[in-house]
C-alpha cells in the first residue's frame, strides 16, 4: 500500500471510529486524520504481533478492522485525556 493509500485509509478508520463512538468528539478533519493514521499504525502493529496478519492490501477486510478497531482505541485514549486535561 502507498503512502496516499495509507493516509486515506487512516482518514477513513479514523471517521468510521468516531462514528462508532457515542458522544461528541472534538477536532476537525485533520484531527481525524492524525488520530487514524496512529490508530491504522497500532491496530496493524496489533495485528501482525498478535495475529500474524498481513497488511499489504487497501481492500481487505482484515486491513480494515485493524486499523478502525486501532482508531476507535487510540480515539478513546485520546477522549481519555482531554476529559482528563479540561477538568484540571
Amino acid at each position: 500500500m502507498g503512502f496516499f493509500g495509507f493516509l486515506l485509509l487512516g482518514l477513513l478508520a479514523g471517521a468510521i471510529a468516531k462514528a462508532l463512538l457515542p458522544g461528541k468528539q472534538g477536532g476537525g478533519w485533520f484531527m481525524t486524520l492524525l488520530l487514524g493514521v496512529v490508530g491504522a499504525l497500532l491496530g496493524g502493529f496489533l495485528g501482525g504481533l498478535l495475529f500474524n496478519a498481513p497488511l499489504q492490501d487497501f481492500f481487505s477486510i482484515q486491513t480494515w478492522l485493524l486499523a478502525i478497531g486501532g482508531a476507535v482505541l487510540v480515539l478513546v485514549i485520546y477522549g481519555a485525556l482531554q476529559g482528563r486535561r479540561s477538568r484540571s
